[in-house]
């Protein structure tokens, strides 16, 4: 899924992040960027930049976003080298 906002959207910033960080939110917003359906929240997604996950509310009455986390996306060579995939690799071999 792909979320594109028409016009510039009003963003609150509730964990006080650099106003870098909220200025590319808006551009993600405004180009169009990859984003994930919270299954267990409505009108939360997770937006997808690179390394960088955005954790944002978008109010279905007004358009306004809710900049509510960020964090980077675990690479695949960490995943792999993490104890837990340790622990699976050698539990099924």
């Amino acid at each position: 899924m792909t979320i594109k906002l028409n016009e510039t959207p009003t963003i609150e910033n509730l964990g006080k992040y650099p106003a870098e960080s909220v200025e590319k939110l808006r551009q993600l917003l405004a180009n169009g960027a990859p984003a994930k359906l919270d299954t267990h929240r409505k009108d939360f997604y997770e937006l997808r930049n690179g390394k960088h996950v955005y954790w944002i509310h978008i109010s279905p009455v007004n358009g306004h976003v809710v900049l509510l986390a960020i964090w980077q996306k675990p690479s695949v060579a960490a995943a792999a080298t993490s104890p837990t995939a340790a622990a699976l690799a050698t539990h099924a071999a």
